[in-house]
């Protein structure tokens, strides 16, 4: 099978496997945003390589392959930055959290347990 055919199955099967997580609600959309961008651009340009050669002719270098393996590293570098950015900000809700939960247990613990409700207090029976 000749490369070209076989990269543009890879772009749709990621396509397919992109619209399923967003169907099941396991992939945000903001994330999914990117990924489809990607899978969208592999498929035609999978089927007419020359369109990769001219671009990148167009951009000053001499190689299409060249291009997209500057463009994967830029692009895998961009989502790294992307997830330790996230990670910090998640890391950083969490320890507010911790925080707040630390202070409501405080006040718990310092002002003893709260009373029972009337409703949940039953005569006992005698019998």
């Amino acid at each position: 099978m000749q490369l070209s055919v076989i990269t543009s199955l890879t772009g749709l099967a990621l396509l397919a496997c992109i619209l399923e997580l967003l169907r099941r609600h396991q992939l945000k959309e903001k994330y999914a945003a990117l990924w489809l961008a990607v899978g969208s651009a592999v498929v035609p340009l999978g089927l007419f390589p020359w369109m990769l050669d001219s671009v990148a002719g167009s951009v000053g270098i001499k190689s299409g392959v060249s291009l997209v393996l500057f463009a994967g590293i830029v692009l895998l570098l961009l989502v790294c930055l992307h997830l330790s950015w996230e990670s910090s900000r998640l890391e950083e809700k969490t320890r507010t959290l911790a925080e707040e939960i630390a202070l409501l247990r405080t006040e718990i613990d310092t002002t003893g347990p709260a009373p029972a409700p009337a409703a949940a207090q039953r005569p006992e029976r005698s019998g």
